[in-house]
This record gives C-alpha cells, structure tokens and sequence, in this order.
C-alpha cells in the first residue's frame, strides 16, 4: 500500500530534496540541482510565493520513501492565459504504476480543492526553471539548467491521462567547417542600417548594474507569448541576478543596443557548470566552487540559455547568430547548447541552420483535465 504524505517536517524536506539524488545514483546524465537553492522552496519568503502556492508530497511503501512530486499554482500564468491550472513539477519516483498514481493524484486532489481544472507539467515556478518530460537523448548528458529523467517516466505519466500539450528540441551546435562569409557582410548592414552597437561592458558586475533593468524588460516582451511565460517581479529579478551572478562571463553575453542605448536583441548564455555539480550532489563545497569557477573561465560547452529579439527587429537576429560564432571560435568549448526550444519555433529553428546542428533532445509538457 502506498501512503502520501506531505511534506511538513525538517527531516521531510531534506528527504524530498534527497530523494533524486538517491534515485540517480551512479547515473552518468543526471545532473542535479544546488542544493541549497532546493532547500530554499521551504522557505515563507521564497520569492517565487509572491504569485504562488505550492505543496510538496512524498510517497511511501512500507515505511520507504519510493517517490516524490510537488504541484504549483501559478496565480500570475493563470491569469494572464485565462486558465485554470495546476502546475505539477519535481517528480520522480520507482519504476511502478501504483507509486505514480497515488503522487498525480494527490496533485489533483489539490488542484481540483484550489478550484482548478487542468493539471500541467512538468513546468516550474516560471521558465526559468527546470520543465518538460525529457522523451529522447537518455544517453546524453544534462544540462545544469534542465532536468534528466528515467525513460519510464513518459509511461507512467500517460499511463495516468496526461496527453502532450507541447514538445521542446534541443540541438548540439557546432561551428561549421566553412563559415558563410555573408553573415559578417549582413551583419555590419543591419548593424549601421538601424543605427545600432553590441554593450561596451567589460565586466560581468559593470554588465548588471548598467542593464539589468532593460534585460528584463526586454525579456517579459520578447516572451511574452512564449507557452506559459510569466513576467518577473522586482524580487524574483533580484533573487535570480543572485542565482546566475556566480556563472555568468561576459564573453558569453551578447546584448545589441539602440542609439538610445536600449536593449533590442540578446543571447545570454552560461558556461556549463554540469559536470562541476555532479561530483558533490549540487552541494557548494570549496572544491565544487573551485570547479565551477574554472568551468566559467574555460567551459567544455557553453549552454544557450536564452536568445530574444524585439518584434520590431527581427531581421537582425543574423547578427546573434555571428555572436555565438564568435563565442564557438575564441574560446575552448566544443560545442553549444540550445537547451528548450519549442518544436513549432521556426525562427528559432531557421537560425541554427547556420551551424553543424544535432537534435539530440526532445521534451515534453503534458496536461490533464481533472
């Protein structure tokens, strides 16, 4: 018999934010979180519960914890999309049908008290964070940014109702044998055509205080119709500049500015701290931060995190993709990352064409009416 339990107690947080780490032992894809940003969801002030609730569940056989899952109720998403939804989020569990029944439906239970309709998943508190069923590239290493899962979790799940809503691709990219000598060419045209200028900025923290602001204003309008994006509060933008501040290098930063100095197109991408994390459970040890540090300054593979351009200037994002041509050429990665792009994004799509590109992931989010 499985018994649901939600998490109240110290020693329950701890074992839900330890329960993957014991599920993945030994795997050589899984890629775990921080730590300690996972013990941060217990917390009152936790900046994402401005605009949220949350609940987080455990599961046990015979004393044994065999899974875990947590819903979220996005009030910000919800409102924007004229939805009525669950989000549902960190689940893992056994191999095993009864396990995963009872953790979904202690979800919907919760979602159909808070008057809800759908459950969706796996998304986060925003798109920030980790989202979407990983359903191809198991033998691939994970990003830091993205969650691994068993391929058996795709079973278990539609097993259970959840039909797919959308598919994410991720792409490997390479730079090509022989660079289109045009984009160059179309670049410095687009660039003296609207007038404008890459960020002048030398440093990671002259970098934050000059734009911080400007990004994210940038970001809420260039996602803005993105699959359930939200916008940022003041202090979800601060906590986040805190999270992303240790692994940021300005050389993998891209920001195309107006005369006015305001941001019109961006590439932000972080040097992957993945296999920095994996040796100490996400825990920042001394050793592991001396890892990431030497993983920022001379990265293996820098992860796409986040390309943006302003409706109003869309045919400039040629000059983006020369940025990341630079990033694949000055420095030591071998390749980068493109982590979630929805599969129906052709513009997104069309501008990788521009490299030697491999399709190795593919992710989903699922939904149930309940």
């Amino acid at each position: 018999m499985i018994e649901i339990k939600e998490v109240s107690t110290r020693a329950q947080r701890k074992t839900f934010v330890n329960f993957p780490l014991k599920l993945y032992k030994g795997n050589p894809y899984f890629v775990p979180p921080l730590y300690a940003d996972e013990m941060q969801l217990f917390r009152k002030n936790y900046h994402y519960y401005e605009t949220c609730e949350a609940v987080y569940y455990l599961a046990y056989r015979d004393g044994t914890v065999v899974g875990r899952i947590s819903g979220i109720l996005q009030k910000t998403s919800n409102e924007k999309w004229g939805q009525k939804r669950v989000r549902f989020t960190r689940f893992d569990c056994i191999d095993d049908k009864e396990v995963a029944a009872a953790l979904f439906g202690a979800v919907e239970d919760w979602a159909r008290s808070k008057g809800m309709e759908e459950v969706v998943g796996p998304l986060g508190f925003s798109d920030l964070e980790r989202e979407g069923l990983l359903i191809e590239g198991f033998d691939e290493l994970s990003t830091f940014e993205e969650q691994y899962n068993y391929p058996y979790y795709q079973a278990l799940i539609e097993g259970l109702g959840y039909e797919k809503e959308v598919d994410w691709l991720e792409h490997k990219l390479y730079a090509p044998a022989q660079p289109d000598p045009r984009i160059k060419e179309l670049r410095e045209k687009l660039i003296q055509r609207y007038d404008l200028h890459m960020s002048d900025a030398k440093t990671t923290r002259a970098f934050i205080k000059k734009y911080k602001d400007r990004f994210f204003e940038m970001y809420d309008a260039t996602y803005d119709q993105i699959y359930q994006a939200v916008p940022f509060t003041e202090t979800m933008k601060k906590q986040l500049i805190k999270n992303f501040r240790l692994i940021i290098n300005i050389k993998y930063v891209a920001l195309l500015l107006d005369k006015d100095e305001n941001p019109v197109c961006f590439g932000l991408c972080f040097p992957s701290i993945a296999k920095a994390v994996q040796k100490s459970n996400g825990h920042l040890t001394p050793l592991t931060v001396l890892r990431i540090l030497k993983a920022v300054q001379k990265p293996e593979v820098i992860d796409l995190a986040l390309v943006g351009v302003l409706p109003n200037y869309r045919g400039i994002s040629i000059v983006m993709v020369d940025e990341l041509l630079r990033m694949l050429t000055s420095g030591t990665a071998q390749h980068l990352e493109t982590l979630l792009n929805l599969e129906d994004n052709y513009n997104i799509h069309n501008l990788w064409k521009n490299f030697e590109s491999v399709q190795h992931k593919r992710r989903r989010s699922y939904v149930k009416k309940v």
